[in-house]
């Protein structure tokens, strides 16, 4: 999507990504009320931190993205869609412009905006107080799309005292929705190593033997040859992270993106100094390391994520943030969870079994588990 982008067509985008039932309404309610917060919160904190706070513009556009999804769910559910709504929130309360439109089909356009625009604090205060009337008011009611129509205009209040674009708030909100909640066409993921050499490219299908002997560390096998050194858990209560390689396959196998496995294996991509310096070598191996140990950390609690069918949307805009500036932060957000939730299945049975064949397949973007010894996968 390029230039502005009708308010019609961003809700016909989103409305697929809305997985609450058509008739639920408090959790929606609830949500928008939460983002309006979030708002606030990070309004609050450039304020507190003024320039040490860098992620401010940011972090405020995802929130004002977040708050508008939510708004046009519920505009949905009581049967209204958003265009009506913020155009009945400008007629009287906002100015217009007539501009002349560099579009063929649509030669003249209306910019909307408050002359007399309130301070940003006491923007942000009204728009948390609106948010609360939602609360209150029968949404269904008269009352209730006048208090929706007043939060639209706040709204764009809000939004230009921020010095936000609306249109890249609403581009910003589409890409992160679709790349969360819709399932990925395996054709339309990035590949990011299919034009350099086969022995520059992570293996399209791989089977690593994964042992462990008495001493306790775990050794791994690959065509034969032992890959990587001998590992064991180094932490003072044993938790299985000598076999965290496996994540590092996952990524290669699901993701296509691995600096790690590539630096096991030998696969870097030399022929391109660029890619071999900033997208394989020490850094990004240290960034998949400490994303890895990360995830880790965090799954423990969460029996690594036994009986899951999903990762936290807070852990995985986390990650979204570790991967930046890395060919990895193409993949949707989706992909990402796919990875973890089939790489911690593969691992639990790692664990369990001290060992056994992790099976790759970077066509079917798929990682499995065989036992040593059996001869079908498991």
């Amino acid at each position: 999507m390029s230039g502005s982008i009708p308010l019609c067509e961003y809700e016909r985008l989103i409305k697929e990504t809305d997985r609450f039932e058509e008739d639920v309404i408090t959790p929606i309610l609830l949500g928008l009320y939460g983002e309006v917060g979030s708002i606030m919160s990070a309004s609050k904190k450039y304020h507190r931190e003024k320039q040490a706070y860098i992620g401010y513009k940011e972090a405020v556009e995802e929130e004002f993205g977040d708050a508008l999804w939510y708004f046009t769910a519920l505009c949905r559910r009581v049967s209204l869609n958003i265009s009506e709504v913020f155009d009945e929130a400008t007629i009287r309360s906002l100015s217009k412009l007539i501009s002349a439109n560099d579009q063929e089909h649509a030669p003249i356009s209306q910019l909307i905006f408050a002359e007399n625009a309130e301070s940003l604090d006491a923007s942000l205060l009204e728009l948390g107080y609106i948010a609360a009337q939602l609360l209150k008011v029968d949404v269904n009611s008269d009352d209730g799309r006048k208090t929706l129509v007043a939060f639209a205009r706040v709204y764009v209040q809000a939004l230009q005292t921020t010095k936000l674009s609306f249109a890249k708030v609403i581009k910003g909100n589409v890409k992160k929705t679709f790349g969360r909640f819709s399932k990925p066409v395996i054709e339309n993921l990035p590949d990011f190593d299919v034009f350099f050499p086969e022995e520059e490219q992570l293996p399209r299908y791989f089977e690593i033997y994964i042992s462990e002997r008495k001493s306790g560390q775990s050794y791994m096998r690959w065509n034969g040859v032992f890959i990587g050194s001998p590992l064991t858990d180094n932490i003072k209560n044993p938790d299985g992270y000598r076999f965290h390689d496996v994540f590092h396959f996952a990524y290669a196998a699901i993701l296509h993106w691995s600096p790690t496995f590539r630096a096991l294996i030998k696969h870097k991509r030399k022929s391109d100094p660029f890619y071999d310096e900033a997208q394989d070598s020490g850094r990004a191996i240290v960034v998949e390391e400490g994303l890895t140990a990360w995830i880790y950390s965090y799954s423990k609690g969460l029996n690594y994520f036994d009986g899951h069918d999903g990762v936290s949307f807070d852990v995985l805009k986390t990650i979204q943030k570790f991967i930046q500036g890395y060919e990895v932060e193409e993949c949707p957000l989706k992909l990402w969870e796919d990875a973890i939730l089939q790489g911690y299945s593969v691992f639990r049975k790692v664990k369990d079994n001290n060992g056994g064949i992790v099976i790759g397949d970077r066509e079917k973007r798929t990682l499995k588990y065989r036992a040593i010894g059996e001869e079908n996968e498991g």
